[in-house]
């Protein structure tokens, strides 16, 4: 499948039309609504939406992904990757990766992590035979609401 990267921004009509309906293919329980405001302020924090699109015009394809300095070196992280469901296992997510890590080496950074969900296991499957290895545990805990 022949693909093209772009790099979509907030206020562009491909952020809701295209980039939007993915990223909630992931997380479904984000509004279009939500969505906007989340891409809008991540954004202005460094968060590029790639954008992998078939010969047809159609977005197949999501990356999302910021280079972060931190002390185990300069990395690019990425927080959302998504291949349309009508598509996987069709190679856009190993094209979109391969986009990344040519953006990572571009950048000087020395490694590209990501958080996957636990129960995430398809997505596990498509990350170990792309040569990523588990070295971390990712720790979270919710901050309540209230004074």
């Amino acid at each position: 499948m022949e693909l093209t990267m772009v790099d979509v921004v907030p206020g562009q009509a491909a952020m809701a039309a295209d980039v939007g309906p993915l990223i909630r293919q992931l997380r479904p329980a984000l509004t279009a609504g939500e969505f906007a405001d989340f891409a809008a302020e991540a954004h202005r924090q460094g968060l590029v939406f790639t954008a992998a699109y078939d010969a047809g015009g159609r977005c197949v394809g999501v990356a999302a992904h910021r280079v972060l300095a931190t002390s185990r070196g300069r990395l690019l992280f990425v927080e959302d990757l998504v291949a349309d469901r009508a598509v996987r296992s069709a190679g856009v997510g190993r094209r979109l990766m391969a986009e990344l890590e040519g953006r990572a080496r571009r950048a000087g950074c020395v490694r590209i992590e990501l958080d996957s969900g636990v129960s995430n296991h398809g997505a596990h499957r498509f990350y170990h035979a792309g040569r990523m290895a588990i070295v971390a545990l990712h720790f979270a805990r919710e901050v309540p609401a209230g004074p």
